[in-house]
């Protein structure tokens, strides 16, 4: 039985990511599970016990097959016949590719306010460089995790 955890006993890591070349559902998949605490022994799922992640390099993610091209985003304007539609290849040329991942990593959040809540806690850059030095995010390798995880 896993153990109920007191907010006041919640320690938050602070965790730091290169998606240079890293595929985006993959990456987008292991940070929905830092951000809910899923990584750890005292994961309850209607309490925030996830962590901060810091991605940076994103504009050098990439995807698999034709993805980049053909994946559709959709969202609705909430008039009739307001149904926009945009691709990964539109994003990136309107320099919005923190948003590409951001929409990866909110699908695979559950809905709700605390997935709101929880999304709030991942940081995209686009460059190397990141304000968050002063937490001492701890650095994880993804291309180690799995050899599939980065495209070459």
């Amino acid at each position: 039985m896993t153990p109920f955890i007191k907010k006041k006993e919640i320690k938050k890591d602070w965790y730091l990511i290169n998606a240079e070349n890293a595929a985006v559902g993959r990456l987008a998949a292991f940070i929905s599970k830092v951000l809910r605490g899923k990584n750890k022994p005292t994961f309850n799922p209607h309490i925030d016990n996830g962590d901060f992640v810091v991605v940076t390099n994103i504009d050098k993610i990439k995807f698999t097959g034709k993805k980049f091209k053909e994946k559709k985003y959709y969202r609705h304007t909430g008039h009739p016949g307001g149904i926009k539609t945009s691709t990964p290849e539109s994003l990136k040329e309107k320099n919005k590719t923190s948003e590409i991942l951001k929409l990866a990593v909110k699908r695979m959040l559950p809905g709700g306010p605390l997935a709101k809540k929880q999304l709030t806690k991942l940081k995209i850059y686009n460059g190397e460089n990141h304000p968050h030095e002063i937490q001492k995010p701890k650095t994880i390798d993804f291309e180690k995790k799995n050899k599939r995880n980065i495209i070459k």
